[in-house]
Order: C-alpha cells, then sequence, then structure tokens
C-alpha cells in the first residue's frame, strides 16, 4: 500500500465503522495522523487496516470514512468515480424537475459533501476540513460528469467554525447567476443560490410538495409560506389559498413566482402563523386542505422541550380549522426530533384538537436525499398526510 498518514482507532471506533456509521470522533482515535487535512488510512489497535478517511485535524468528528478499501488511491479519477455514481442515482428526476440534490454527503458516501443542481448551475457545501482538502478534484470531476456552467460554494454553515474553517459563499467555477428559474412537476418559482435559505431554495419537500398538491381541494392554507413553493402546487387544486409568512420579503418573492404561473387565488398574509391560526379559530374559519411546515424549532438537543410545544401548539391550531374531510399535510424538519417522538407530538395535538383525525400517510425525504438507516443524521424530515373524519 501507498505510504500516507496513517491513524489508530480504539475497538469503540472501529465497531462504529464496521456498524455501518462513517464517523469517528476525536475521544476513539488512540494515534493521530502527523499531516494536515486530508486522506489518511486507518488501522485499529491490532494494525488491521479498516479503510481510509477525511482527517480533521480541529473537529470532534475526527475522522470521516470515504473508502473501505484501504490500498485505493484517493485521486481524481477515484472523485469523478465516486460521483458519477452517486449522481447517476438521480437520473429519474431529470425529467419532472430542474433543480434537486445531486451529493447527500454521508447518504451518498461523502460524507461532509453537499451539492445541489439548479438547472445548470450547482451549489456546494464543503463542510468539512477533510473535504475541503480537495476542492479542485471534487470541482474538476462535478464540471466533467454535468457540464455546469458554474460552480458556487455556499460555506456559511456554522459547522465549518468547529472544523477550523470560514464561513462565506464564493465561485468556485464558471458563473452562477442571482437567480435561478425552477421547474418542479410544472410549477416554476426563482430560487437564489447565492442568498435563499439553504443553497437557494427547499429541495427536501418537492416530492411532499407534489403529494399534497394532487389532492388539494376547496379553500386551502400554507402556513411558513417563505416563498410560496407549497402554496403555489396547492393554487392548481384548490379553489384558493391563503399563504402566511412572517418575513415581507419572503412573500414579495412568493407573489412574483405565483405571477410567474399565472396564478391568482392566492392571498399572501404576513404574519406570525401562531397569532393567525388562534384569530382564526375564534373567527371559526374552515379549510379543506393546510399545510404545516415551519422551520427547525430544535437547533440542539437542549432546545428539543421548547420545540415539542412548539409543535404541539402549531399543529394543534391548525388541527382546529381542518373542515370535515380535510386534509393536513404536517412537518418537521428538526433531526432532533426522531419519527416516534414526531407521531407522539401529532397523537397529542390530535387529541388536544377535538377532532377525529386519521393517519392518511407517513412521508419523508425523497430519492434525492437518501437516509441511510445505519446513520440517523441522514435522515431529518419527517411528514404526515391527516384526514378530519
Amino acid at each position: 500500500m501507498t505510504s500516507i498518514p496513517e491513524a489508530v482507532v480504539s475497538p469503540r471506533g472501529a465497531q462504529r465503522w464496521t456498524g455501518g456509521h462513517p464517523w469517528i470522533f476525536r475521544s476513539d482515535v488512540v494515534r493521530f495522523p502527523d499531516a494536515e487535512a486530508g486522506v489518511v488510512r486507518v488501522y485499529d489497535r491490532a494494525r488491521m487496516p479498516l479503510g481510509l478517511a477525511l482527517w480533521s485535524p480541529k473537529s470532534e468528528i475526527s475522522l470521516r470514512l470515504i473508502e473501505r478499501d484501504a490500498s485505493a488511491t484517493i485521486d481524481a479519477a477515484w472523485w469523478r468515480a465516486r460521483l458519477a455514481r452517486t449522481i447517476a442515482r438521480r437520473r429519474p428526476l431529470e425529467g419532472s424537475a430542474s433543480a434537486f440534490r445531486l451529493v447527500h454527503g454521508e447518504g451518498d458516501g461523502l460524507p461532509s459533501l453537499v451539492c445541489d443542481r439548479y438547472d445548470r448551475w450547482l451549489v456546494v457545501q464543503l463542510l468539512s476540513a477533510g473535504i475541503e482538502a480537495y476542492r479542485s478534484e471534487i470541482c474538476e470531476a462535478l464540471v466533467s460528469i454535468t457540464g455546469a456552467e458554474g460552480i458556487l460554494a455556499r460555506n456559511d454553515p456554522g459547522i465549518r467554525e468547529k472544523e477550523g474553517l470560514p464561513r462565506l459563499t464564493e465561485l468556485l467555477y464558471g458563473t452562477v447567476p442571482q437567480e435561478v428559474e425552477v421547474n418542479e412537476h410544472g410549477v416554476r418559482y426563482l430560487a437564489a443560490p447565492w442568498t435563499g435559505q439553504k443553497t437557494g431554495a427547499f429541495l427536501d419537500q418537492r416530492e411532499n410538495r407534489v403529494r399534497i398538491g394532487a389532492v388539494a381541494r376547496g379553500r386551502a392554507l400554507d402556513c411558513f409560506s417563505y416563498h410560496g413553493s407549497f402554496a403555489m402546487h396547492l393554487a392548481r387544486q384548490a379553489d384558493s389559498v391563503i399563504a402566511i409568512d412572517s418575513s415581507a420579503e419572503a412573500l414579495v418573492r412568493a407573489g412574483a413566482n405565483a405571477q410567474r404561473n399565472g396564478l391568482s387565488n392566492i392571498e399572501f398574509v404576513e404574519a406570525n402563523a401562531f397569532d393567525w391560526l388562534r384569530d382564526a379559530e375564534r373567527a371559526k374559519e374552515r379549510f379543506e386542505t393546510i399545510v404545516v411546515d415551519p422551520p427547525a424549532f430544535a437547533k440542539n438537543r437542549a432546545s428539543l422541550g421548547n420545540a415539542l410545544r412548539g409543535y404541539h401548539e402549531i399543529n394543534l391550531r391548525a388541527m382546529r380549522l381542518l373542515s370535515p374531510g380535510g386534509l393536513m399535510f404536517t412537518a418537521s424538519c428538526s433531526y432532533h426530533l426522531t419519527k416516534p417522538r414526531f407521531l407522539e407530538m401529532l397523537e397529542s395535538a390530535a387529541s388536544d384538537s377535538g377532532q377525529r383525525l386519521a393517519l392518511r400517510e407517513l412521508l419523508g425525504q425523497p430519492l434525492d436525499h437518501p437516509e441511510i438507516l445505519s446513520i440517523p443524521e441522514t435522515g431529518y424530515l419527517k411528514g404526515a398526510i391527516l384526514e378530519a373524519l
């Protein structure tokens, strides 16, 4: 095997890899590599090679497995082959959407690397020091495979600080426009790669928007509407839609997106969703279709208690506005709120609402956001469609 830096890990660290999780924490590294960030060969205490890992000298997640063949060479050809295989899994999406995730980090065996496609442009996030060391190889491979006209790095998540890396947004290749029109199952909207949430839009809810949009009817309500993606899918089937968001700026963009699709049956309302739902309940408002897609209330484990109370209240308020026979889509993107706790919260809210609610469907992440069963961190999005009986 070629000579590259080495790390030795504890039995507990080795067991994590055997069990299918790619992370080894600093506390389980017995001997650290004497090297800058990059790829290292990992051994157990008996000097058995375990594989190759991305090494982050300053991170609590010291090692991230990327290759079980310890004799492999992590070069430009390796990156091209791994990325080509990952991107090929997304081919079924190409006929229905022009924006989707090409690389979902650990979910695609490429830990700490995210890449989203927006039509002819790519937005990447290099979230560890180890992956940052291969920036040029990754960009060259992505351009070669996709023919992208530009690559933007949205390296602004806070996790980069824990890796000893700066937080910034920078152009890596070609040009990337401030706005890109996205076509999502016939609904068009503008994504903002440079300034929008995440990498420019919420791509993970794409299929769930289509699902609730297909069964929408009557008077519809979209809470936490942001740029109106759910509202526009609802508006294609429902008689009318009220879209609520606390950001006037977001609603301006939502209104422009609605005009882009020739949709005139959406009313955009700037309001706090909790307050608006409370007032609507007092006014005895009713809706045949409701969407509740709030931001992540639980940013960390410590905030889970308050987050659960918030999720309970917003769902309870929405449930009380649902007409008999009406449908409600509700979701949480908080990783720390597990699926069982999410369902427990919905059961509690349903019980308090006075409504008889049936669980019609459990929904999750789409094909381009794979959730690996042995890597809980790859799964965060939970959704449900409820029916008022």
